[in-house]
C-alpha cells in the first residue's frame, strides 16, 4: 500500500471533498498480470495451502438445472480437519474471535476445513470495468463515484474502498431466491420467521448501461422486492426498495396485511430492525454488511490468511431445513470451510453518530470481495454478534456469490440463519431484467391482494 495514496484518500473523505482516482494507470495494468481481473492476488501462498487463480470456475456442475436445484462440484471431497474447542489454539491465527467465542461456548460446534478452491470468476466485461474503475473510481466523502459495471477499487487504499467492493460486488445481474428464515432460540428452538419469494438486481451492472445513465438516475445500485407465503401469521406481508450510492436516498416500503396498506419506511438503514427478518436482523446486517459508511471511520487492518465459508454448494443439497438447522445455526456437518485471504477492516464508531455496535472487524474475501465474516462489539466493549455469509458456486453466470447468512447473538445465546434454499424447487435462478417499478411502493400497492 502506498502511504501517499492512502493519506490523500483518507484525508479527502474525512473532510468530505472528491479524493483521486484509486490508483495510477501503472498500478491499474497490475490487473493484467500478477493480480486477478478483479484484484486479488494470482499467485498462491508459500505452502501452496492456497493455490494460484487460474480463471475461476466456469465449466457446468453436474447436478445443475437450469433455473432449478444445484449440484455439488466438490461433493467428493471431505475434509482435511476438524477444528473443534480442543485443537481451535493451534489454528487461532486463521480465527475470527467469533470463531473461537463459539467453539468454546458449544461443545457440538466445530469447523470442517476442505481443500481451497479459488472458483471466483465474472464475465469479461465485468473485469473489463473492473480495469476502467481502477483509475476512474473516488471517494467523494463515504461515496463512490465514478465506478460501473465492475469492482470499483480492485486496489483498494482505504477500508471504506474494501467496503464498497462487497456492497458492489458481482452476483448477477437480476435473479430470483425462494428462501426460508429462521430465528433459533437460545434453546435450540428453530422458529420461522419468514417463507418468501424474492426478486434482486442490481442497476450497477447492466450490461447495456453506462455510468453517465447510472449517475444521473441517482446511483441505485441494488433492487429488492420479497414478498411472504409463510408463517401463516406474515403471510402476504411485502416489502420492496433499493439502496443508492448515496445512502441517504435509500427508499423501502412495506405492506402490511393487517393494515391493508403500504407504507414508506422512515428510516431502511443501519441499525434499524428490518421487516424481511421480523424485525431479528437490523439493516446492516443483511449479508453481513449493507449500509451507509457515513456511521463509521473505516480502516484497513491487515490482509491475512483465515478461515471463511467458502464454495458452500454442499450446503443447498439436503432437501429439508430440518437436516440443515443445527442448534445454534447451521449444522457443522453441511457447512463448507476453506483457506482464503482476506482483507481485514474495522469500523469505529464516527463521532457524532450512534449505533448499537459502535466497533465491528469485518473479513472480506480477496476474489470475491464479499465480506464473509463479521464480528460486532456492544457499547461495553462486549463482542455481542458474530456474522457469517456462505456463498456457492455458479458457473451460469459466472461467479461465485452469497446465499445463506446470519449471526450468532453470544451474550443471548439466539441466532438468525436467512435464505436457506433447500426445501426449494429453484435455487438463485437467474431471471431476466425487471423494470424499476418492480421495487416501488406502488407494485406492492397494486399486488397486495389479502
Amino acid at each position: 500500500m502506498k502511504p501517499i495514496i492512502f493519506l490523500a484518500a483518507a484525508l479527502a473523505a474525512f473532510v468530505g471533498v472528491p479524493a483521486i482516482a484509486a490508483v495510477s494507470a501503472e498500478e491499474a495494468a497490475k490487473l493484467k498480470t500478477e493480480l486477478t481481473p478483479l484484484g486479488a492476488e494470482k499467485a498462491g501462498n508459500k505452502d501452496g495451502s492456497i493455490p494460484a487463480w487460474t480463471g475461476g470456475s466456469t465449466t457446468p456442475i453436474a447436478g445443475d438445472k437450469p433455473g432449478g436445484r444445484r449440484g455439488d462440484p466438490f461433493k467428493d471431497e471431505k475434509p482435511l480437519y476438524s477444528i473443534t474447542a480442543a485443537n481451535m489454539a493451534q489454528y487461532a491465527d486463521k480465527l475470527t474471535d467469533g470463531q473461537q467465542a463459539l467453539l468454546k461456548k458449544y461443545a457440538d460446534y466445530r469447523i470442517d476445513v476442505y481443500k481451497t478452491h479459488r472458483t471466483a470468476a465474472a464475465p469479461q466485461w465485468v473485469y473489463d470495468n473492473t480495469f476502467k474503475n481502477a483509475t476512474r473510481a473516488k471517494l467523494n466523502g463515504d461515496i463512490e463515484q465514478g465506478g460501473y459495471g465492475g469492482i470499483p477499487f480492485p486496489i483498494p487504499n482505504s477500508g471504506a474502498e474494501v467496503m464498497w467492493n462487497h456492497m458492489l460486488h458481482w452476483r448477477g445481474t437480476s435473479w430470483q431466491f425462494i428462501s426460508v428464515q429462521y430465528q433459533l432460540t437460545a434453546d435450540g428452538r428453530a422458529v420461522m420467521t419468514s417463507d418468501g419469494i424474492g426478486d434482486q438486481q442490481m442497476p450497477y451492472y447492466f450490461q447495456d448501461g453506462s455510468l453517465e445513465a447510472f449517475e444521473k438516475a441517482g446511483g441505485p445500485y441494488w433492487q429488492i422486492r420479497l414478498v411472504n407465503v409463510g408463517p401463516p401469521i406474515r403471510a402476504g406481508e411485502a416489502i420492496a426498495g433499493g439502496t443508492k450510492l448515496d445512502g441517504t436516498k435509500d427508499e423501502a416500503w412495506v405492506y402490511l396485511t393487517g393494515q391493508r396498506r403500504v407504507r414508506k419506511l422512515p428510516n431502511p438503514c443501519c441499525d434499524t430492525p428490518t421487516p424481511a427478518a421480523a424485525g431479528v436482523l437490523s439493516f446492516d446486517e443483511i449479508e453481513v454488511w449493507t449500509g451507509r459508511l457515513d456511521h463509521f471511520d473505516w480502516k484497513i487492518a491487515g490482509k491475512k490468511e483465515m478461515f471463511i465459508p467458502y464454495n458452500d454448494n454442499r450446503l443447498m443439497q439436503p432437501k429439508s431445513d430440518s437436516e440443515v438447522l443445527g442448534k445454534h445455526g447451521v449444522n457443522p456437518d453441511h457447512m463448507r470451510w476453506e483457506l482464503h485471504r482476506v482483507w481485514v477492516v474495522d469500523a469505529a464508531l464516527r463521532a457524532g453518530q450512534r449505533h448499537q455496535t459502535p466497533k465491528s472487524r469485518y473479513y472480506c474475501d480477496e476474489d470475491t470481495w464479499m465480506c464473509v465474516l463479521a464480528d460486532r462489539w456492544d457499547a461495553n466493549g462486549q463482542l455481542w454478534k458474530t456474522l457469517w455469509s456462505a456463498s456457492f458456486v455458479a458457473p451460469d453466470l459466472p461467479g461465485t456469490v452469497g446465499f445463506s447468512f446470519g449471526f450468532n447473538d453470544l451474550l443471548s445465546g439466539s441466532a438468525y440463519v436467512s435464505n436457506l434454499y433447500n426445501s426449494k424447487s429453484s435455487q438463485y435462478p437467474l431471471k431476466p431484467r425487471y423494470p424499476d417499478s418492480a421495487f416501488t411502493g406502488d407494485a406492492l400497492a397494486a399486488e397486495s391482494v389479502r
